[in-house]
C-alpha cells in the first residue's frame, strides 16, 4: 500500500442551472407581477397602520374568538405593521430568487495585509496632514473639539427624553383599594378561591364604584394575574405569605422592565415570562427576577376574602407598578 496521499483535483463550479425566468419572458413577467403584488400588499399594510393610528379610537373594543375582548386599534396596528414588514420581505426574497442575476462568480483568495510600502505611505501621509492642521500645538482647538464631540453624545438623550412625558405619579396609584373585589377579565364577575384549581391562572381587574367608567389607561395598569399553587410550594417570608390566600397569589401584570404584559406561566417551574424581552419571574419567591433585563420583582397585591367568600384586595399596591423610570427612587420601589 502506498503511503502517498493522492491529491484530488478541484472539481470547479457545477454547471449553471438557468431559471424559468431566465429563459422564458412570460415567466419573468409573471415573477415581476408576483413581486409587485407583494410590495403592494406591504404598502397596503402601511396604509392600514397609518389609518388605524389616526382614525380608529383607542378606546374601541371588539370581541374576537379565543382572544376575547380586544382593543381594535391595537389589533389593526399589529396587522398593519406585520403586513408591511412581512410582504416587503417576501417580495425581496422572490425578487432575489427569480429575477436578480444569479450567475456564480469566483473570488480568488488574496493577502489581506497591504504592501509594506503602502503602509509606510499611509503613516507618512497621516503625520504630514496632522502637522499641517496644527492640532498638536493648538491646545484650544484640541480642547474645544473634545468638548463638542463629548456633547454630541447628549443629543440622543435629549431626543429620547422628548419622545413623551415622564410617567410622574401615573404608576403610583391604581384603582385597587382595601376591600376591592377581584373581577374576572373580561367577564367582569367576582371570583372565589374555589373557582381556581391548582396551576390555574386568571387575569382580574378591580371592581369600580357604581357610575365609574373604566378607562383604557387604568385597565392597563390595574391588570393583575392570579395564580394558584400548593401552599407548600411557596418560599416566602411571613409578610408575603400573609398576602396570599389558600395558595392563591396575585401580581401586577405589567413587567417591571418596559411595561409589557407578563402573560406566560410555566406550571411545572412556577415561572412567569414576559414575551417582549424574556424577563422571567419566580412565582414561589414573590416574583423575584431570575432571568432577563427586569430589575425589580413584579409588585404583589395582598388578597383575602370578604364575608361572601369573594376574593378582595387587602390594600393597594405598596410600591408603584410598571417599569422603572427616572423619577422612581428607592423609597417608592
Amino acid at each position: 500500500m502506498s503511503n502517498q496521499i493522492e491529491r484530488f483535483e478541484d472539481p470547479g463550479l457545477p454547471a449553471h442551472v438557468h431559471r424559468n425566468a431566465d429563459l422564458d419572458p412570460l415567466a419573468a413577467k409573471r415573477a415581476e407581477r408576483q413581486v409587485a403584488i407583494l410590495f403592494l400588499l406591504s404598502a397596503a399594510g402601511t396604509v392600514l397602520t397609518i389609518v388605524s393610528y389616526i382614525y380608529v379610537k383607542s378606546d374601541k373594543y371588539v370581541y374576537l374568538p379565543i382572544m376575547g375582548s380586544t382593543n381594535l386599534q391595537q389589533i389593526l396596528l399589529g396587522l398593519g405593521l406585520t403586513a408591511s414588514t412581512l410582504f416587503i420581505g417576501l417580495g425581496a426574497i422572490q425578487w432575489a430568487k427569480k429575477l436578480m442575476p444569479d450567475q456564480e462568480e469566483i473570488a480568488e483568495r488574496h493577502e489581506f495585509r497591504s504592501e509594506e510600502v503602502d503602509r509606510n505611505d499611509l503613516v507618512a501621509t497621516f503625520k504630514e496632514r496632522s502637522e499641517s492642521t496644527g492640532l498638536g500645538r493648538r491646545s484650544l482647538i484640541k480642547r474645544s473639539l473634545g468638548l463638542s464631540l463629548g456633547l454630541v453624545g447628549l443629543s440622543p438623550l435629549l431626543l429620547l427624553r422628548d419622545t413623551g412625558p415622564l410617567p410622574k405619579k401615573f404608576f403610583t396609584t391604581t384603582d385597587w383599594a382595601a376591600g376591592t373585589r377581584l373581577l374576572l377579565d373580561p367577564a367582569g364577575t367576582p371570583i372565589k378561591a374555589s373557582d381556581l384549581e391548582v396551576g390555574a391562572v386568571a387575569q382580574v381587574l378591580p371592581e369600580l364604584p357604581a357610575g365609574t367608567e373604566r378607562t383604557l389607561e387604568n385597565t392597563g395598569k390595574d391588570a393583575v394575574l392570579l395564580i394558584r399553587l400548593r401552599p407548600e410550594d411557596f418560599n416566602l417570608d411571613a409578610q408575603r405569605l400573609s398576602w396570599t390566600h389558600e395558595g392563591i397569589i396575585a401580581f401586577s401584570k405589567i413587567c417591571t422592565h418596559m411595561g409589557c404584559a407578563v402573560a406566560l406561566y410555566e406550571q411545572q417551574t412556577h415561572h412567569l415570562l414576559c414575551p417582549c424581552h424574556q424577563s422571567t419571574f419566580d412565582v414561589t419567591r414573590a416574583a423575584k427576577v431570575i432571568f432577563g433585563p427586569a430589575a425589580r420583582p413584579l409588585p404583589q397585591l395582598a388578597i383575602t376574602v370578604d364575608a361572601d367568600g369573594y376574593l378582595v384586595a387587602v390594600q393597594p399596591f405598596t410600591v408603584p407598578i410598571g417599569p422603572s423610570f427616572w423619577e422612581r427612587n428607592s423609597s417608592n420601589g
